[in-house]
């Protein structure tokens, strides 16, 4: 059954990918989005076997790579960790599949496009089902890859070209780290088995190494270069910069991208690790202080962002950062729980953009919006449902509401009970961002489906399409705008059931009573109870009164008084710039990195290549015996009379040397 889970994709992948012109388009969406229902269907009864039976274990498929000591069998672990992200992954990516029949249907590449995404579950799936670090480190390259494909898929265009290109060398950096962290892993346990490493880390525990005269603990140091890895990955401050470049991509990528795949890869490998992470506070702490400030930092771009799928996608980011905040305060369970939950209601959100693009001839951007809930009542409503799942709207004192409520309240709630000073501070900054996550979403919903139609106002400086338009040009009518096809909408309504009752349902087995029992070892640090009869009233109501703050002030800017916001841009401000170009984090790359290596790299071109080498290095020197050498060949005339002369002249020379300077003798 697990093999069938996992290769079910790659079959997929090559029957699309390799015969897909040969079969058709219409064959390759059938066959790929079959295959990935089959393998969603399996990973429910995965799901079940292993995390409410306890069928956990660990199947050899085949020897892999023996070299001396080192050994690496391609082997599926499975555990309650592995069951859970088996039922995100391929539940989210075979529902992406079903949908992208409908959104891609005037798209000449299917074939293609329906390739590369069964290609990115099964690198996924191979992912979380290892054993091994080198395994998991297959796999998170081929998520990379397939990444790169799909961000790019649209290769006519300029920028996705570059932003494809820039995910890529972005995540390069955070797999350097990576690397760095699985090769001292290996130096110090002597294997890169998950189980042998997690045995023998407690003895690691408290050693150090001395590097540059200081002794440097040796699990913090593997512990944050694995980290790097997962801020690479799941896009965290510092290496964010490629998340939002890479809305580029189709919409059904983006879903896949942020709800299921490749930036769950980073939360997925803090927790297989958390038994390493433990014995490193350090570590922690610094996983806490990356999330939480990303959490903040995130959600404060998202609240002037006039693009829909931009608005989502720093969305994730923040929301990401909350399950790493979780994660750095031991709370591995409400991270998963944040992760499971998240899955649905980002995809939801995601794919109800998609739906509003469409009807929108690919109009992306929002303030050519408006109204479009009489035109668009069903995905009106499922996108109503992502937002209160995202924004955690609830009654915390009868313990009620959507998905987002029970895990976000939960990762909220674990970083006031860690009762440590970087606790105190992620909090805080969850806080804040539970805010600011309200306003931005209610802001993106409001202007998007209420007040009035602006998409008939002609102005060329907002908008923005993409490609495939369907050739539509001139001001869309309201009258044109319709809801998408079937294979759009059933997607969007399985996905809001889940984001209405995924929290309700799963909340005791994730991070309640039954927590221990359900988790069986999988992530460290589970106690069985979150600890909401230990919280304060106001800590309990905090979540939801940012939640209701964030509505409010969207209410009254986009319904009370729509003209308010373009005023405000007009004049501008220090603070309102700073957020509104991303905290200029992309200029201060381009300064640092891209200007800088271009300086760097013309400096060793012309200088050091074409000055030194070229003019004084090896090449000069074999310049100037070749210059010597055809001067002398013009002194080669073939007459016996000129090298007598020559030699005449040598003689002379001769004498005439030992006449003024004297005999030698």
């Amino acid at each position: 059954m697990y093999s069938a889970i996992v290769f079910l994709p790659l079959l997929g992948f090559l029957i699309a990918g390799l015969f897909g012109r040969f079969i058709g388009a219409r064959v390759s969406e059938i066959v790929t989005t079959g295959l990935l229902f089959v393998s969603a269907v399996l990973s429910c009864f995965a799901f079940y076997d292993v995390a409410l039976l306890g069928h956990s274990g660990i199947m050899p498929l085949a020897e892999w790579i023996h070299s001396g000591d080192f050994a690496a069998d391609w082997t599926i672990r499975v555990d309650t960790l592995t069951a859970v992200m088996l039922v995100v992954v391929t539940g989210v990516s075979s529902l992406v599949h079903l949908y992208s029949i409908g959104y891609m249907r005037d798209d000449p590449s299917r074939p293609r496009f329906f390739a590369y995404l069964s290609l990115f579950t099964f690198a996924m799936l191979m992912l979380v089902t290892s054993n091994n670090f080198l395994q998991l480190f297959f796999g998170w390259e081929g998520v990379g890859l397939a990444s790169y494909l799909l961000i790019g898929f649209w290769y006519t265009r300029p920028s996705a070209n570059a932003a494809a290109i820039k995910a890529f060398v972005v995540n390069r950096v955070g797999d350097f780290g990576f690397a760095l962290g699985i090769f001292g892993v290996f130096y110090v346990f002597g294997t890169l088995d998950f189980t042998a490493v997690f045995s023998a880390a407690p003895s690691v525990a408290g050693k150090t190494f001395l590097f540059a005269g200081h002794n440097v603990d040796i699990l913090t140091t593997l512990c944050l270069l694995l980290f790097v890895g997962a801020m690479g990955k799941s896009a965290q401050l510092g290496l964010h910069t490629w998340l939002p470049d890479a809305m580029e991509g189709p919409t059904p990528v983006s879903a896949l991208i942020h709800a299921a795949t490749m930036v769950t890869a980073g939360v997925f490998l803090v927790c297989r690790c958390s038994p390493m992470f433990e014995l490193a506070p350090i570590a922690l702490g610094f996983v806490t202080f990356i999330g939480a400030t990303t959490a903040f930092f995130a959600a404060s771009i998202g609240l002037f962002q006039n693009d829909i799928k931009r608005v989502i996608a720093y969305s994730t980011c923040s929301q990401l950062g909350y399950m790493f905040a979780a994660a750095g305060v031991s709370a591995y369970n409400a991270a998963m729980f944040h992760l499971f939950t998240h899955a649905f209601f980002k995809a939801l959100l995601f794919l109800s953009a998609g739906a509003v693009i469409t009807a929108m001839h690919h109009e992306q951007d929002m303030r050519k919006m408006g109204g479009l809930a009489r035109a668009l009542p069903v995905t009106w409503t499922v996108m109503l449902i992502g937002n209160l799942a995202l924004t955690g709207v609830g009654i915390p004192l009868l313990g009620v509401g959507a998905a987002g409520f029970y895990s976000k309240d939960a990762i909220i709630n674990s970083t006031f009970l860690a009762g440590s000073g970087i606790g105190t501070y992620a909090f805080v900054m969850t806080v804040i961002a539970a805010a600011m996550t309200s306003f931005y979403s209610w802001r993106q919903f409001l202007m998007t489906f209420h007040g009035r139609y602006r998409g008939a106002d002609h102005d060329p400086h907002l908008a923005h399409h993409n490609d495939n338009d369907g050739g539509h040009h001139g001001p869309l009518q309201l009258s044109e705008v319709h809801e998408p096809s079937w294979t759009m909408l059933v997607p969007l309504a399985v996905l809001a059931i889940g984001a209405l009752a995924a929290g309700a349902v799963f909340a005791h087995w994730f991070i309640g009573g039954d927590a221990m029992g359900f988790w069986r070892g999988a992530v460290a640090g589970i106690t069985g109870h979150h600890g909401h009869g230990e919280l304060p009233l106001w800590v309990d109501l905090a979540p939801i009164v940012m939640t209701i703050i964030g509505f409010a002030i969207a209410f009254y800017y986009y319904i009370l008084h729509p003209d308010l916001p373009a005023q405000m841009a007009a004049r501008g401000g220090m603070l309102y710039t700073f957020i509104y170009n991303k905290w200029y984090v992309d200029e201060l790359y381009d300064l640092i990195f891209v200007r800088f290596g271009k300086w760097l790299g013309r400096v060793f071109w012309k200088v050091g290549d074409g000055l030194i080498i070229d003019g004084l290095g090896p090449d000069g020197v074999s310049a100037r015996v070749l210059d010597a050498t055809r001067q002398a060949v013009r002194l080669q005339s073939g007459y016996v009379y000129h090298y007598a002369l020559a030699m005449l002249l040598g003689i002379v020379a001769l004498v005439t040397w030992f006449m003024v300077a004297g005999s030698p003798l």
